[in-house]
């Protein structure tokens, strides 16, 4: 059989890599001491009184809006001229390519870009059916992958469903340096009365919300690999699984607002897809991704303004939908990342 055509630019980051994540181990009972009021808020018992779930992670900070409304028609203004390049591509072949999307652009932005980049390619034939199979926030960077056809996208849709595609990201988090290396998050994730997104207790998975929607589940292991730019150093991508510990969240974390802020650089590694998803689970750990403003990020840090936060999607591994080979995706690290790195000092 001939090989399939691929196009591939120079700088493409592409394995083939037929291992996958192994188990979690068993839970055991590790939770955050919480202080909680004899009675309750007015807001909360608006939400007993209903029979709501309680959100555990608080509601948006008051200056988030204002800020993320200013972000959105930053974006906004860079849709109008934004173009992909052959830089950006990590990865095409006849069914799917895969980019590296910038930071503070829209998914949406960058698929409207496509049809322009193939077009240069000088490629004839019936114009691709694009669709997103994986989508990011709009200030993460990282692995976007778009496929080329109804059927691939359909393949793709089912392997996310069905848990088979493994997504590793980097995070640059500020907070109180954790006493854990590697932890494992489990809680329920859902819309609160307001429409925020917030984190619920791992036990109202399945509790009916305002609206109509219902608590799901939502899972993230994080590894520590630097504190204030000092640690063993590893490929993010290398992520581990052995020894962790495991967080089943019932109450509310109590995170103490004057203890030292630490700079923290964190892998994370979602194992269900839910909106916001590392973002929230940093901000229930204490260690709120920098320039996350809705999720208590600072935007202020040791004299410098940061525009968005500054989580990147490193890798993602799966198999191919058509010829199912393993294959494992990796963008270019950011500039804030590289910049890390190049400080570190090493535990040998």
């Amino acid at each position: 059989m001939s090989p399939l055509p691929i196009l591939q630019p120079v700088n493409a980051f592409v394995f083939f890599n037929p291992k996958t994540l192994t188990s979690f181990p068993k839970p055991f009972n590790f939770l955050r001491s919480v202080t909680m009021s004899d009675q309750p808020s007015s807001q909360n018992a608006l939400h007993i009184s209903q029979n709501y779930p309680v959100p555990l992670s608080p509601p948006l900070p008051l200056i988030s809006k204002n800020m993320e409304l200013a972000k959105a028609m930053s974006a906004s203004s860079k849709s109008s001229l934004f173009t992909l390049s052959r830089n950006d591509v990590v990865y095409e072949d006849q069914w799917l390519i895969v980019v590296n999307k910038p930071q503070g652009i829209y998914c949406e932005t960058v698929l409207e870009s496509v049809p322009k980049l193939l077009a240069e390619s000088g490629l004839e034939g019936k114009a691709p059916e694009l669709h997103l199979a994986n989508r990011l926030d709009r200030d993460t960077s990282g692995v976007m992958i778009i496929t080329k056809s109804h059927k691939v996208a359909a393949k793709l849709v089912k392997a996310f469903t069905d848990h088979k595609v493994s997504k590793t990201y980097i995070a640059r988090c500020i907070g109180s340096a954790p006493q854990w290396e590697r932890i494992t998050v489990k809680s329920g994730h859902g819309r609160s009365k307001f429409g925020a997104w917030r984190v619920y207790a791992a036990s109202d998975v399945g509790r009916s919300l305002p609206g109509g929607s219902v608590v799901r589940d939502m899972e993230t292991s994080f590894e520590i690999l630097l504190i204030n730019r000092q640690g063993s150093f590893r490929e993010p991508s290398e992520f581990r699984t052995d020894d962790d510990k495991i967080l089943v969240v019932e109450e509310k974390a109590v995170i103490d607002g004057d203890a030292k802020k630490d700079e923290i650089l964190v892998i994370a590694c979602p194992r269900s897809g839910r909106t916001h998803q590392i973002r929230l689970h940093c901000q229930y750990l204490g260690i709120s991704i920098r320039g996350d403003v809705k999720y208590e990020g600072v935007y202020e840090w040791k004299g410098t303004t940061y525009e968005g936060h500054e989580l990147h999607a490193e890798s993602m591994s799966l198999e191919h939908p058509i010829n199912g080979l393993p294959m494992l995706f990796r963008a270019p690290l950011p500039s804030w990342a590289n910049q890390l790195y190049s400080e570190r000092s090493f535990d040998l």
